[in-house]
């Protein structure tokens, strides 16, 4: 238990880390995609954790309340990479609602775990979120709003899954003459 205590603590700190730099806007969304088989040292898809998922859900849900954005969760390939959401995010956004219940043996346990968390779950084809969270290479890059913006985590890992995160910003247009501030 040692051991899922201090992931959940890293996975937490990667969120408050993130958000720090990001600084999203209340309503704003903070897409996260985990492998817990990954984290577990274990290839993606093949050891899935609920048990992880379910913690890593509660260690960081007291901060996307505090901060007062919308947490989108993705789910695996077996469920083309859709996500969870509140429903209120769903209609704030706009989003397509598909019909699915994600589990930990297809959708992942992460995904799962914050379905199973959320009072109104829905599960939605895409999303064009402000900042994401990629932990064991889940390929969140297609739910971010166009431009990602790398930002470098104290932590490049999560237990044995690779760590990477980013933040958006609107496209710089104009050329030579524009200027942006």
């Amino acid at each position: 238990m040692v051991e899922l205590e201090k992931l959940k603590i890293d996975f937490a700190k990667a969120v408050e880390e993130l958000l720090k730099v990001a600084k999203l806007k209340e309503e704003d969304i903070l897409v996260i995609g985990c492998s817990t088989s990954e984290v577990a040292g274990k290839s993606i898809g093949s050891s899935s954790s609920p048990e992880m998922g379910a913690e890593f859900i509660k260690s960081i849900m007291p901060i996307i309340e505090r901060e007062n954005i919308f947490l989108a969760v993705q789910c695996c390939e077996h469920l083309n990479r859709a996500l969870v959401v509140d429903e209120r995010c769903a209609e704030k956004y706009n989003l397509t609602i598909v019909s699915v219940v994600p589990y930990s043996d297809a959708g992942g346990s992460l995904a799962s775990a914050y379905y199973r968390y959320l009072k109104n779950p829905v599960v939605v084809e895409d999303i064009q979120a402000h900042a994401g969270i990629d932990v064991g290479d889940t390929f969140i890059g297609m739910h971010l709003k166009k431009v990602a913006v790398p930002v470098r985590l104290s932590s490049k890992s999560i237990g044995s899954a690779h760590l990477t995160a980013a933040r958006t910003r609107p496209k710089l247009i104009g050329g030579e003459r524009a200027r942006y501030k």
